[in-house]
C-alpha cells in the first residue's frame, strides 16, 4: 500500500513537473503564452510614431521620405509591466536596417522587429487602356505615353501602379481626356509629388523598337531600359511587337528604322537556337523582308543580330559564330573600363562625336569601373583555325557584309549590309561592350557612349 501511494506521488510530481515546462522556457515560448506579458506597447523614434503589428511582432516608424535615419532617438518606449529591455528610451538607433528589441520578462522574452519606412510618393509605371506603357522621367516627374492616332485622346484610362500607402488624384482606371497634359498627384503621409501625363498620338511612326512581347514593359531590363532610351530620344517612335509587324496591325508605310536590341540570359548560340528562342520574329520575318526590300532599314543589337540570315540579307545565310553571355542576375563587375576598336573606320558615322580616351583614337570605351556587365556577345569569329572565315576577305566575300568594329582578339563585333537596289540598310552591334542596364548604378561617363553611338546609329540610318 506503501509502495502505490509513492507512485502515486511520484507520477503527480512528474505531472506538475512536465506541466511547468510546457508553460514557460528560459529561451523562448509562443506568442499565445506570452501575448500581453513580452510586448511593445507603444515606441517613437525621434518623436515619430511607431505603428505596432502585435501579430507579426513587427513596428514600423514612417519618417519624411529625405529624413536621416542613421541616429534617431528613442523618444518613448513602453512595454509591459514588469519586463524589461535591451533598448531605452533615450538611446540612438541606426535605423538603415531593422533592429531587433527583446523584450524580457521573467525567464521568457519575445524579439520585435522595428523599421523606419520612408514617405515614398511615386509613381512607378503608367500604362493607357491596358496596353500602351508611359516612359516615366523621375528627375523632371514627367510621363510621356505614345499611343496609336486610332485612339480618342478625349477618352483614354489609365492604370497606374505607385508607392505602397500612398493616394493619387486624378485615381487610377478612371477615363480621363489627355487632349491636353494631365497633372498626377501623388500623396504618402509627408511626401507629395506631382507627375505632368503628356499622352502623344502617332499615325505612322518614323521609328519602332520592335520586341518578343505583346508589350513593352514585359521586356527584360535590359531591352526596356534601351526601348525607353529610343522613346525618350527619337521622336515619333513607338514600341511595337513582332505580332504587329506580322498581323499587320501597325503601318510601317513613313518608318525609316527598325531597332531590335534582343538580350536571353546565358546567350544565344547559332542559327538553330536563334530559331527556337525567337519564333515570333522567325513568324514576321516575311512582313520584315517585305520592309526591308523597300527601302526600311534596322539596327540589330546584340543576339538580334541573328536576324539578318532570317531576312536574306546575308548572302551565306549564317549567322555570328561566336556567341555567348551571362545573366543580369550575376553580372560580371568590370574593374576599368571595357572597350572594342574601330582601325580603319574612325570615319563611320556610328563612332563620331564619342567620348574618346586619350592616345588611343583606335578605342571605344563603353563602361566605368564597377559596371556589372552581362558580357552578352554576337561576333564572328576571324582565323584558319575554326569557323570558317580564314580572314577578313573570305567574311566578306560570303557573307555580303562589311565589318567596322573588332574585339581584342581580332573578332568581328560591328557590321553593315550597305544599301542596294531598293533595298534600305542594316546595321549590327554584337560586343559585348553594348550594354544598356546594370544591376548596380554606377556614375555614368564612358558608358555616355552607348546612347550617343546608337543615336548615330538611327541619324546614319534614317538620313542616308
Amino acid at each position: 500500500m506503501v509502495i502505490m501511494k509513492t507512485k502515486i506521488i511520484t507520477f503527480f510530481v512528474a505531472l506538475i513537473a512536465l506541466l511547468a515546462l510546457g508553460s514557460c522556457s528560459s529561451d523562448n515560448v509562443s506568442d499565445l503564452q506570452l501575448d500581453g506579458h513580452c510586448s511593445v506597447e507603444n515606441i517613437k523614434l525621434d518623436d515619430y510614431q511607431g505603428i505596432v503589428d502585435k501579430t507579426s511582432r513587427t513596428i514600423t516608424v514612417r519618417v519624411p521620405e529625405t529624413y536621416d535615419v542613421t541616429n534617431m532617438t528613442v523618444s518613448k518606449l513602453s512595454i509591459s509591466q514588469g519586463a524589461i529591455s535591451n533598448i531605452k528610451e533615450g538611446d540612438k538607433l541606426n535605423m538603415i536596417a531593422p533592429q531587433v528589441i527583446r523584450i524580457k520578462n521573467g525567464d521568457v522574452y519575445l524579439d520585435w522587429t522595428v523599421k523606419v519606412m520612408r514617405d515614398e510618393a511615386k509613381i512607378t509605371s503608367f500604362k493607357i487602356n491596358g496596353i500602351y506603357n508611359g516612359v516615366i522621367d523621375e528627375a523632371n516627374k514627367t510621363i510621356s505615353v505614345y499611343v496609336p492616332n486610332s485612339l480618342n485622346l478625349h477618352s483614354l484610362t489609365p492604370s497606374i501602379t505607385f508607392s505602397a500607402n500612398a493616394s493619387i488624384s486624378p485615381a487610377s482606371g478612371v477615363a480621363t481626356d489627355f487632349t491636353n497634359p494631365v497633372v498626377y498627384t501623388v500623396t504618402n503621409n509627408t511626401a507629395t509629388a506631382s507627375y505632368t501625363v503628356t499622352v502623344t498620338a502617332i499615325g505612322k511612326p518614323k521609328a519602332v523598337f520592335v520586341g518578343l512581347p505583346a508589350t513593352m514593359n514585359e521586356l527584360n531590363i535590359e531591352e526596356l531600359t534601351a526601348c525607353k532610351w529610343m522613346l525618350q530620344n527619337i521622336p515619333n517612335s513607338l514600341y511595337v511587337s513582332f505580332s504587329d509587324i506580322k498581323n499587320g496591325t501597325i503601318d510601317l508605310s513613313e518608318c525609316k528604322v527598325i531597332w531590335w536590341h534582343y538580350h536571353k540570359d546565358g546567350g544565344v548560340d547559332g542559327k538553330e537556337a536563334f530559331e527556337r528562342a525567337a519564333p515570333e520574329a522567325v513568324n514576321a520575318a516575311v512582313a520584315l523582308r517585305d520592309y526591308y526590300n523597300n527601302g526600311g532599314s534596322f539596327l540589330f543589337t546584340r543576339y538580334a543580330t541573328n536576324m539578318p540570315a532570317e531576312l536574306g540579307a546575308v548572302a551565306n545565310n549564317a549567322t555570328p559564330n561566336n556567341c555567348w553571355g551571362g545573366k543580369e542576375a550575376d553580372a560580371e563587375k568590370v574593374n576599368s573600363p571595357w572597350s572594342f576598336f574601330i582601325q580603319g573606320h574612325t570615319n563611320h558615322p556610328l563612332f563620331q562625336g564619342l567620348i574618346m580616351k586619350t592616345g588611343e583614337p583606335n578605342a571605344v570605351y563603353t563602361c566605368d569601373a564597377g559596371y556589372r556587365i552581362t558580357n552578352s556577345t554576337a561576333q564572328w569569329h576571324i582565323g584558319a583555325d575554326w569557323g570558317g572565315y580564314a580572314d577578313y576577305n573570305k567574311w566578306r566575300t560570303e557573307t555580303g557584309a562589311q565589318d567596322i568594329a573588332y574585339g581584342g582578339d581580332g573578332a568581328i563585333v560591328a557590321w553593315e549590309f550597305p544599301a542596294t537596289g531598293s533595298k534600305g540598310k542594316i546595321l549590327c552591334i554584337g560586343s559585348g561592350c553594348y550594354d544598356w542596364y546594370s544591376i548596380d548604378e554606377v556614375p555614368s561617363h564612358y558608358h555616355d557612349n552607348i546612347g550617343k553611338m546608337t543615336m548615330n546609329a538611327f541619324n546614319y540610318l534614317m538620313n542616308n
